[in-house]
């Protein structure tokens, strides 16, 4: 089909280009919805792509890959999957259970020896489908990558230490690093990396020719989007690409509109693409088969709105009752980037979504609208409208308790050491070693060489970041003095960094 490119500069401009009357086709009513949300969410440049009974109906680019330049958006660029990325790792094991090279029943560490969590009934237990289904009752451990940037295997011989929180298989806790555990059973397995798997044995046949499995590479392919942030303060702030490739199977896969339209023809096609089978049908419906109970608070906030009578999660794809069908979907967020992916395999039903601004949840109104639209003929529901007062309500109860924090601050206190004393190295068995010096500015504290924070005195021994972090929070540090008065330790992001050198 043909694609059109809406500019950046007319995105506020009324709709006149789609006359608002009964006869309006989806296409026209969906793109409404678009350009309003565009302005509402702030959104530089995205895409949305709908596929139905394999055809592409609907895709478009709008806006552009950054403010300053103004570069178009165009159907070769290059935006992030995020977590949307996990379905991918998730196919990939699927293909080698079709090779006959592994079963989703197998134990990790019979193809991962060096496999190793902190329980060790779990450790010998997991099975390589547990990988994927966020509920083998290891916590999740994202500092890891967030504060320091090392190897795969040494991110994973650190994830060793994160604490078990249930029993095995016994709830649901978002992690992560389990598809990274993932993705190197696929090197273990195969003899190649992740990477180099899924752009053998998904990308080509898919012929997604501007996919790269490492955000690294993007640089060389070019003609990709700049992540931003937005406040109603402050504006737009530019993000820093995340180039976190040693959790790369977790989410750091980059594609674009024409390859996705590919991939969402695959899914409708049940593992089929132009007469090639990627999977098998069985393991095709494996990935979607519900493995893991979600209880409510842990879904997403549009729970409220659709109101499910259940919450699963299959192989990398929330899943819940939408309108009497199973709706398997999947957000993808980083660092300035957002993505959604979702299917109505009984309605031929597929879309996708992408932008560059971090949690403009325009993403859930697309993926509603849309299938609304092609999978059940309805245009009547405001999906934009709900999910933008839905997630205003939830800056503004955010934005209280940022108040609250700054109302119970003491003031005119003072640290119980003078400055000078509170330098030195802070280590965590886990998360590795922070260093506090003082600087012409204050006190400092540098995270494994790799994230810093410049403090300012907030009160008694705690000091808060001065600088937003990639989360655009604050993080809040207090210093530990023992019975003795010497000062042990430092709380930060919930752990404890004890003192270990002056």
């Amino acid at each position: 089909m043909i694609r059109r490119f809406i500019p950046f500069v007319v995105l506020t401009i009324s709709l006149l280009a789609f006359p608002r009357a009964a006869a309006q086709t989806k296409t026209a009513v969906l793109n409404d919805m678009i350009l309003k949300g565009i302005d509402d969410w702030h959104i530089p440049g995205m895409t949305a792509i709908v596929v139905k009974e394999g055809e592409v109906v609907f895709s478009e680019v709008y806006g552009v890959t950054n403010i300053e330049t103004k570069t178009p958006v165009n159907g070769e660029t290059l935006f992030n999957m995020g977590s949307t990325t996990k379905a991918i790792v998730a196919m990939a094991l699927g293909i080698l259970v079709d090779q006959g090279k592994l079963n989703w029943d197998d134990r990790v560490r019979m193809h991962l020896p060096e496999f190793q969590l902190s329980d060790p009934c779990i450790t010998e237990e997991a099975r390589v489908k547990d990988l994927l289904t966020h509920n083998l009752g290891i916590e999740g451990a994202d500092l890891l990558w967030f504060l320091d940037s090392v190897s795969t295997a040494q991110t994973l011989r650190r994830f060793a230490m994160a604490e078990k929180v249930y029993p095995i298989r016994g709830g649901f806790q978002y992690n992560n690093l389990m598809y990274v555990a993932a993705g190197e059973v696929i090197r273990a397995v195969s003899g190649m990396q992740w990477s180099e798997f899924v752009e053998l044995h998904i990308f080509k046949p898919l012929e997604m020719h501007r996919t790269v499995a490492r955000a690294a590479d993007i640089f060389d392919a070019g003609n990709y989007v700049t992540p931003y942030f937005y406040d109603p303060e402050d504006g737009y702030t530019e993000v820093a690409h995340n180039l976190s490739d040693q959790i790369g199977a977790a989410g750091m896969i980059w594609t674009s509109a024409d390859d996705i339209e590919h991939y969402l023809q695959m899914l409708i096609g049940k593992g089929v693409y132009k007469g090639k089978t990627l999977l098998k049908p069985e393991t095709f419906q494996y990935l979607f088969k519900p493995h893991a109970l979600i209880p409510e608070q842990d879904f997403y906030p549009t729970r409220i709105l659709t109101n499910p009578a259940w919450t699963t999660y299959g192989l990398g794809w929330f899943q819940h009752d939408y309108r009497g069908e199973k709706l398997d979907f999947h957000t993808g967020s980083i660092g300035g980037l957002v993505a959604i992916a979702g299917i109505l395999h009984e309605k031929n039903t597929a879309v996708y979504f992408m932008a560059n601004r971090d949690h403009a949840e325009l993403r859930h109104a697309f993926m509603y609208k849309a299938l609304d639209l092609w999978a059940f003929d309805d245009r009547q529901r405001d999906w934009n409208g709900e999910i933008f007062e839905l997630y205003e309500g939830i800056r503004k109860d955010n934005l209280k308790r940022e108040q609250t924090q700054v109302k119970n601050r003491v003031e005119n206190t003072r640290t119980s050491k003078p400055l000078t004393e509170y330098p030195g190295a802070y280590s965590h068995p886990m998360l590795g070693t922070a260093v506090v010096q003082n600087t012409a500015n204050g006190l400092q504290v540098r995270f494994n060489d790799f994230k810093t924070y410049e403090l300012e005195h907030w009160h008694y021994d705690t000091f808060r970041a001065s600088n937003k972090d990639d989360f655009r929070s604050q993080p809040v540090f207090t210093f530990i003095m023992g019975a003795s008065g010497a000062l042990t330790g430092m709380e930060a992001f919930g752990e404890t960094f004890k003192k270990t050198t002056p």
